[in-house]
Order: structure tokens, then C-alpha cells, then sequence
């Protein structure tokens, strides 16, 4: 049975960090093929492969069970998937009776016109949307086949539904640097916070200088400073962003830097991808695979023990590098699949 208010232990790892935001990929799958991202010809896991619905649910109750208080659904593209609404309504239940207390969702914008009301109406109050550029040519070179007003319309649709909408950014030295205060500008026009991150070496994605895109994001910040007046804030959404209050707006700008100012000893997350695969940490190889216990077994209690041993491994950080030659620690699988 699952454990009650009164029983529920804390999920923690070995190094004493409690363990309470889950990101669940529930596919590997996406109609953009971004360059940082994945290869231009993907070969994407056979659907016999991904946990079912049903599987999903039943992971994610366990997760809550253990202490999981915060879950952000990923992908690939998670509103590519098949049957994704029937999960949120699921997942909008456990928020509406509060075993689980915020439910929110990263996604590339493309599809939210179709479900933005859905979203807004089974539990989800924000999501993050990722978009490096405003200009429709950059856009579609990115992407290599995404188109920006399908995108804008989608951030729109969100908006009108209510939902809380954040951009995320990624920095990429050569492409949007001298964009980047424009795409403020933007964002903070319609009541948006932003979030910029740095560039991981994950993943084979056919990009020639991965070097060469990295951007410290204490160098952004600075060039952001020359136009805007920020001061640094303790606010915190569960996530890795270290926040800034943009004066004069209501809005914040996190940035996100594995690299240069790794989070590594406040992590309180795991990753959980589209097959069942538990990734401890986003920057190292290996993962321990959560389908026996759930397939396997009747008893939630085999999937609660998998999860604590799971975590017991989880390593202290990453070893993500970038030196002036060369990158250390790059991990060879991507982050479609190791779910964003």
C-alpha cells in the first residue's frame, strides 16, 4: 500500500542531499531536431521499449510515496507522446489532493496551442518553454526544422490558458550572444521570467566545435547588466537556477551553470527516462534500471526499494569540463534521451 502523510520518509542520497523533484521523461521522441540536442537522424527507441502509462503512473506514485514533492514531465517532446493527457489528469489528481504539491512540464512550444487549456485545467499552474532565438531563419537552423510562429502562437495559447510561462535559453556563444538582451526585452514585455543555461557536452548530436558554443553565463550576465539593473535573490523554484530580480519588472532571470558554477551539492533531483532507466546524475554514464521492480511485481514495495538503492549510488557531481583545448567528462548519450 502506499505510504501515508504520517509514514512517509524522506528520500535522500548517501551524501545526506534529500531528494524531492523528479524528472520524468515519458519519451524520447521530438518533432525538433535542436542541434545542441540530438542528431539531425535520430533513431529513437522502439515503443515496446517505453513504460506504459500506466507504468508511468505507477512510477510516479512510488516516487511520491517516498518524499517526491515536485514533478516535471520531459522528453524528448513530452506533448508528442501518446496518451500524455491521460497521464496529467491522472497526475493532476495528486495534486488537487496534495500528495504531490506542483506538477509543471518542459516543452518546445510547438504543441501547446492544442493543449494548453487541458494543461491549465489537470493541475499544471507553469511550464517552461525553450527558445534560443527570435529570429524565424535562426530558428529554423537550430531546430533544422522548427518553425517560430507555431512556437510564439504556442507561448500565446499558454498565456490565455493562465499558465505561468518561463523561457529557457540556452547560451550559445557565435549564434544568439548579441541577441540575447533583445530576447529579454521580449520576455519581459509579456510577463515572463527567463532561465539561460550553459551548454553540456551530452550526446553525439553532429556538432562540429561543442567547444566553440560554450558560453560562460557570468560573461551573459554581464553583458545583460550593461542594459538592465539585477539583484541577486534567494527565490528558488526546486530547480538549478540561481535567481535575479530584473528592477523595475516583475520578472527574474535564473541562469543555469553546470559548468562554470556547478549546483552539484544542493542537488535534490533524479531523472527517470521514457524506459524506466534511473539516472542519478545528469553528468555521468550509468543508471539503474527501474522496469523488474515495476513489471515484475504487485508490490509497490519492490519499486520503493529499487528507487533507495538507485539513490544510494547517486554520485557527489559530475565531472563536465571545458578546458582551452578540450572537453572532459562528456557523457555519450543525449539529453532526449536522458530526458531534459
Amino acid at each position: 500500500m502506499p505510504l501515508d502523510a504520517c509514514t512517509r520518509k524522506t528520500l535522500s542520497d548517501s551524501f545526506g542531499r534529500e531528494v524531492n523533484y523528479l524528472r520524468l521523461s515519458v519519451t524520447d521522441r521530438c518533432d525538433l531536431r535542436c542541434t545542441y540536442c540530438m542528431a539531425e537522424r535520430m533513431t529513437f527507441l522502439p515503443k515496446r521499449e517505453l513504460l506504459s502509462i500506466e507504468e508511468l503512473e505507477k512510477l510516479v506514485g512510488a516516487f511520491i510515496d517516498l518524499g517526491v514533492r515536485k514533478l516535471r514531465l520531459t522528453g524528448g517532446e513530452p506533448l508528442v507522446r501518446h496518451g500524455i493527457m491521460s497521464l496529467i489528469e491522472k497526475l493532476g489528481h495528486e495534486v488537487a489532493t496534495g500528495r504531490l504539491a506542483e506538477l509543471t512540464l518542459t516543452t518546445n512550444g510547438t504543441q501547446l496551442t492544442r493543449f494548453a487549456p487541458a494543461l491549465a485545467s489537470n493541475g499544471v499552474r507553469r511550464i517552461n518553454v525553450s527558445l534560443d532565438t527570435l529570429n524565424p531563419e535562426k530558428f529554423a537552423k537550430v531546430t533544422r526544422r522548427g518553425r517560430l510562429d507555431q512556437v510564439l502562437q504556442g507561448i500565446e495559447a499558454a498565456r490565455a490558458a493562465g499558465l505561468q510561462v518561463k523561457i529557457n535559453t540556452m547560451g550559445l556563444r557565435g549564434f544568439n550572444d548579441a541577441e540575447i538582451p533583445d530576447l529579454v526585452d521580449w520576455a519581459l514585455e509579456r510577463g515572463c521570467d527567463l532561465a539561460f543555461i550553459e551548454v553540456m557536452p551530452m550526446g553525439e548530436v553532429e556538432v562540429e566545435d561543442r567547444l566553440g558554443q560554450y558560453w560562460p553565463l557570468g560573461e551573459l550576465r554581464s553583458m545583460l547588466e550593461e542594459r538592465f539593473t539585477l539583484r541577486d535573490t534567494s527565490f528558488c523554484t526546486g530547480g538549478p537556477s540561481r535567481y535575479c530580480d530584473v528592477l523595475g519588472t516583475q520578472q527574474r532571470i535564473g541562469f543555469i551553470t553546470p559548468m562554470s558554477h556547478n549546483f552539484c551539492a544542493s542537488c535534490n533531483r533524479v531523472r527517470v527516462n521514457c524506459r524506466g532507466e534511473l539516472f542519478t546524475c545528469l553528468g555521468r554514464e550509468g543508471s539503474c534500471d527501474l522496469r523488474p521492480a515495476l513489471r515484475d511485481s504487485t508490490d509497490i514495495s519492490e519499486v520503493h526499494r529499487a528507487i533507495r538503492s538507485a539513490l544510494s549510488r547517486k554520485p557527489k557531481g559530475h565531472d563536465f569540463a571545458y578546458a582551452a583545448n578540450e572537453i572532459s567528462g562528456a557523457v555519450s548519450r543525449g539529453m532526449n534521451h536522458t530526458g531534459g
